[in-house]
Order: structure tokens, then sequence, then C-alpha cells
């Protein structure tokens, strides 16, 4: 296994009307292919260089997500980044040996890039990809925000300010975007919403342009679909937000 640690940036930028101190990160790298016909495994991630609350926060939930994703051991108390990867090939091995004609090659790919960042609030945005056999792969993006006074990572609800109906808002954005007429169901043209009620991704974050929606693939359509994001620009969305943008 090999591990690349490379600094990214430590950056303090000072202006006469305005000081604003950015997070310093270095880059974890983890690539891993023993063999031929072992599991690939690439990781590519931020991590925080400073040992505060929020640096330890930032931490700790990639550290969590990951083990999510890479964890096919419930027997085993996985609590690192190494042994999450170790179970990942570990289950693959098991697999081999019960099926040595059936099993095909795992991969696991998985990036985070910081999407945004103010004095107040950061968005760090998870992509992976996990092939474990059959006819395709499966693709996530996941949205983490921290609050960077608190060190506290942020619950998608409190990323809104409660005097104003945000899910309403978004809802008719959302039909407007994918040409659903306001006074239909929410699904009259083929979406899977449960209950066939209008509700918010799982994922949502922070960017420069302005706030994103992403519901993966099969959480409110089908797989051929493919993940559908809902940009909204700060200028339309900043009322609705408890955090304000830079």
């Amino acid at each position: 296994m090999k591990y690349i640690y490379t600094i990214l940036f430590v950056l303090i930028t000072c202006t006469s009307c305005k000081n604003e101190t950015l997070l310093a990160f270095e880059t974890l790298k983890i690539e891993e292919n023993k063999c031929n016909t072992c599991p690939v495994i690439t990781i590519d991630i931020p991590k925080a260089i400073d040992k505060n609350a929020i640096g330890n926060s930032i931490n700790n939930a990639l550290k969590e997500e990951i083990i999510t994703l890479l964890n096919f051991d419930d027997t085993t108390n996985i609590n690192s980044i190494k042994t999450a990867v170790s179970s990942f090939n570990k289950a693959f091995n098991q697999l081999k040996d019960k099926f040595p004609e059936e099993s095909t090659k795992w991969e696991a790919i998985i990036n985070g890039e910081i999407l945004y960042e103010d004095k107040t609030i950061l968005t760090i945005a998870l992509d992976s990809y996990i092939f474990t056999g059959g006819a395709h792969g499966y693709s996530v993006k996941k949205y983490l925000n921290f609050n960077k006074k608190t060190g506290e990572e942020i619950e998608n609800w409190q990323l809104f300010n409660t005097d104003f109906n945000f899910e309403k808002f978004a809802e008719t954005k959302f039909r407007i975007q994918e040409n659903i007429p306001q006074n239909s169901p929410i699904n009259a043209t083929g979406f899977m919403f449960e209950n066939d009620t209008f509700n918010l991704p799982e994922n949502i974050g922070y960017t420069e342009k302005g706030l994103q929606l992403i519901y993966n693939q099969y959480e409110v359509s089908t797989f051929a679909e493919g993940p559908i994001e809902l940009n909204i620009p700060f200028n339309e969305a900043k009322k609705y937000l408890a955090f304000k943008v830079k």
C-alpha cells in the first residue's frame, strides 16, 4: 500500500479591507493494486493539517465516509482508512476463493475536493465509484458541510433559515428545470419521489456559484437517468440560508 502526502496549500490572504484565513490542507493519497486480478483502490482526499476542532471534525468525517464505502466486514471494528482498505480486499478474496470463475476484479475510486470555503463554512465533495461485480458499478457524490466557528459538521436542516420555506422554493425551481407543471404531481413526468411528494436530496452543499442540490442515482429516478443536479445562485438563495456567503 502506498501513501502519498502532498501539501496543497497553506494560505493566509490579507487585504486592506478584508482579512480571511483559509484552512490548511494536504492531500492524502492511497493507491493499491497488488496484482492483475486484485482490487484496484484509489483514494485522493484533502486532509486538514490543523490539530484543532475543525481539523479533527473534517478528518474524522472523511474517514467515516470512506470506512462506510469500503467496509465489508461486520464482525471487525473498522476504525481507520487502512483497515477499511484491508476489509475491501479481504471481502474480494473471500468471494474469489468461493467462486473463482465468477468473481470479477473489484474497484474503488474515492476523490475529495474542497468546493467552497469562507470564514464561516466549508464544503467538501466526496465522489466515489465502487464496483463489486454485476452489470455496472455505483457512483455516489456526498457533500460534507462544516461550521468553521464551532468545528462541527453541519446537518442539512441547519443550512437553512427556518423563517422561510426553502423546500417549497426548491420544489418550484426543480419543477421549472425538469419541465414539471407546478400544479401537477411531482412524479407526473416519471420521477420517483416517495409518496409523490417533493423532498430535498440527501446532499446539499455550497459552491463558488451558489447552492447545489444533488439527487444521486436511484434517489428519485432510475439508474439510467444518472444524478440530477439543481443549482441555485446565491442571490436567489441567500434569504433562505442560515450561513451567509462571503
